[in-house]
């Protein structure tokens, strides 16, 4: 990995997930990393290890959508001070439910040593559950 100034590491991190670079999303963060996601939903709670992080939280995130449709993801503003890095962003895509997501994205990533070792994200979970969650 190249560029271990966190903001580049926060940087490069987002353009894997947009092309799909799983590869680059996996060495992006460290073995013990762990992400917080808000809400009562089923990406929700904290995520602890880079394979949960991974194969658990985005993984589970991914199969509520549509990947047949187009799945986006596009930096809007990201700061940075020393290890930490705040990133706005939006994303959008077609749920699986047919239903439209659109949405604003804020998180604080922290990185160490070019990985990143922590992050938390809020959004508007009421939107994901109505965009992607089935009703019954």
């Amino acid at each position: 990995m190249t560029g271990t100034e966190p903001k580049d590491v926060v940087r490069r991190y987002f353009e894997a997930l947009a092309a799909g670079d799983q590869e680059t999303v996996r060495d992006s963060w460290a073995e013990d990393g762990s992400c917080w996601y808000g809400g009562d939903l089923p990406i929700s709670g904290t995520w602890q290890g880079r394979d949960r992080v991974i194969d658990g939280f985005l993984a589970t995130a991914f199969a509520h959508l549509d990947p047949d449709r187009e799945i986006g993801i596009r930096i809007t503003n990201l700061f940075g001070e020393g290890e930490q890095v705040l990133v706005e962003w939006d994303s959008w895509a077609t749920g699986r439910t047919g239903r439209a997501y659109d949405q604003k994205n804020t998180g604080i990533f922290t990185v160490r040593d070019g990985r990143i070792v922590g992050m938390r994200e809020y959004a508007d979970t009421q939107h994901w559950e109505r965009a992607l969650v089935e009703r019954a």
